[in-house]
């Protein structure tokens, strides 16, 4: 389990995480989210013990990290896959780490082998793709078979294939019981991977929340209808008195498809059929975690974008 207390973290006059309380349990995989300049690497630096809080602390599996005696089977962390000496083979680079701990050979060869690495387990770093050195930063962090896992954009690199990989890896190990923190900028991956999720914006708690929770709460939940009766089935559901708050909406170019929203499918079969009118489609839709994150941290975007493509100024000597 991952505790935050009070962290707070100021570079001269600026904080750039500000109070953070939350807490990361086992058997889920939670998602660490943010705009860029949230602090989140700042966050997990600190869990990590690689940067000093200004004020507050945290611990894992109920210490300090550094207060670990063995660390790599207590915390397996990626925070940069690519600060790794290039001159050694992926091998090597695991037999060092696995050297400060009394790891067996047989335990790093597992890893290779986890990781997808056996094949170029004696080619040397500096060869490596991105996906690559990817996987061997995955490697390393499940090394010392540990409880806890922190890992910065573990997809980064990664193929579709890879992508797969690391959700499905993600989720056994969280399923055996593990704490799994992860931070991403890919909002489909984290819908499909994450159970929890801890959210901040300009270095402040935005929301600590279920991620089925979290969606709901964005509150754009509507019903995709397809009639040819449209006129007659938006008149039932907008005028009745036991729905007051229903609006179904339609376009010029689609007359017959309706967008419902105040009721729910149900509701809408149910009416549909008392009074024979026939459905072609009747589907629930709600806003993606993209969209509730959007709208959540909208206010702690660091950096906006001023233009449109289509507004934007051409280069100096473009032609049109």
């Amino acid at each position: 389990m991952i505790r935050a207390y009070g962290l707070t973290k100021k570079y001269g006059d600026r904080t750039v995480v500000r109070d953070l309380d939350f807490t990361v349990r086992p058997g889920t995989v939670t998602g660490f989210l943010g705009p860029n300049g949230a602090g989140k690497s700042t966050t997990m630096r600190m869990l990590l013990g690689l940067d000093a809080p200004t004020r507050g602390r945290s611990t894992i599996g109920g210490r300090a990290y550094a207060a670990h005696r063995a660390p790599l089977t207590e915390v397996g962390a990626l925070l940069e896959a690519r600060s790794v000496h290039p001159g050694r083979t992926a091998f090597h680079h695991l037999m060092a780490l696995a050297h400060t701990h009394g790891i067996p050979r047989e335990r790093v060869e597992h890893v290779l082998g986890l990781t997808g690495l056996t094949a170029v387990a004696r080619t040397r770093v500096k060869g490596f793709s991105l996906g690559m050195g990817q996987r061997l930063g995955i490697a390393a962090a499940l090394l010392g078979d540990p409880a806890t896992l922190v890992l910065d954009e573990p997809v980064n690199g990664l193929d579709p294939e890879g992508v797969l990989w690391i959700r499905t890896l993600l989720r056994s190990l969280a399923r055996e019981g593990r704490t799994v923190l992860v931070s991403s900028h890919l909002m489909s991956e984290m819908a499909l991977t994450a159970d929890h999720l801890i959210i901040v914006g300009r270095g402040r708690l935005l929301a600590d929340t279920t991620v089925t929770d979290f969606i709901a709460s964005a509150g754009d939940a509507r019903v995709k209808v397809v009639t040819p009766r449209a006129d007659a089935l938006r008149e039932l559901l907008t005028t009745t008195r036991t729905s007051p708050r229903v609006t179904a909406t339609s376009t010029p170019d689609s007359p017959d498809h309706l967008m419902v929203r105040g009721t729910d499918a149900a509701h809408i079969g149910r009416t549909a059929a008392a009074h024979g009118i026939p459905l072609h489609e009747l589907t629930p839709q709600t806003a993606s975690l993209e969209q509730a994150f959007m709208d959540l941290t909208e206010e702690s975007v660091e950096y906006r974008i001023a233009t449109t493509p289509d507004t934007a100024p051409a280069p100096t000597g473009a032609t049109a």
